[in-house]
């Protein structure tokens, strides 16, 4: 039985990490409850960029914040974060999916669309063609959006300390991401679920194992 991948998405601050810990928890107790538990490991938690060896070392150049000397083109940035992709697809999601896990993954291709195309403003045309590439045609079989404000998204990160070189730029810049995901959210309703990312940890996690439940009824019929 094929896996299932499962994508969070969002702006900065919006809780993701957070929010797939709570539901890796539920969902190995959900699975074992079930007698679903014969899975190899059950869940898998990984994430873009960073979800392999060679991705940290793609994540680390592609958040470090940038230099006086030499600061990453808009270009360099999306094709790192292809390299990453294709590479995790391949040594992370398939074979991981292929043996039956469930696969919660940080950030896929819409985070590519939202940031680089809307956000760096280049060829959402180029990125499309990149994100097949790099993904083998792999969609991801639910998207959960945490939906929040910028400013208060930027708040949040602001209060952790130091800040990578995605999260130091502009506000502006922020907020073309944040419509980038609003504009994809109505792009693939069926697949893109919009979840408040501005209620109490505790609210979010129910409601997204309120969806997550739906959801393994439909796939496993649990």
């Amino acid at each position: 039985m094929r896996g299932k991948l499962i994508v969070f998405e969002g702006i900065e601050g919006s809780g993701k990490t957070t929010q797939i810990g709570y539901l890796r928890q539920w969902l190995e107790q959900t699975l074992v409850k079930s007698r679903l538990s014969d899975y190899p490991s059950g869940v898998i938690v990984t994430r873009q960029p960073g979800g392999t060896s060679i991705g940290q070392k793609i994540r680390q150049v592609l958040l470090q914040p940038s230099t006086d000397t030499e600061n990453l083109t808009s270009t360099s940035e999306l094709l790192l974060y292809a390299a990453d992709r294709a590479h995790h697809v391949e040594r992370i999601l398939m074979p991981a999916l292929k043996t039956g896990h469930l696969v919660l993954c940080d950030r896929y291709t819409a985070s590519t669309v939202a940031y680089q195309g809307y956000g760096r403003q280049l060829d959402r045309n180029l990125i499309e063609t990149l994100n097949t590439i790099a993904t083998g045609g792999l969609a991801s079989d639910l998207t959960l959006w945490l939906k929040l404000d910028v400013a208060q998204g930027l708040k949040r990160i602001t209060t952790r300390g130091e800040t990578d070189r995605i999260e130091q730029a502009g506000i502006e810049f922020h907020r073309r991401v944040h419509e980038g995901f609003v504009a994809q959210a109505k792009q693939d309703k069926e697949r893109f679920i919009i979840v408040d990312g501005s209620l109490d940890q505790t609210t979010i996690a129910e409601q997204i194992q309120a969806i997550i439940s739906g959801y393994l009824q439909q796939w496993y019929g649990i």
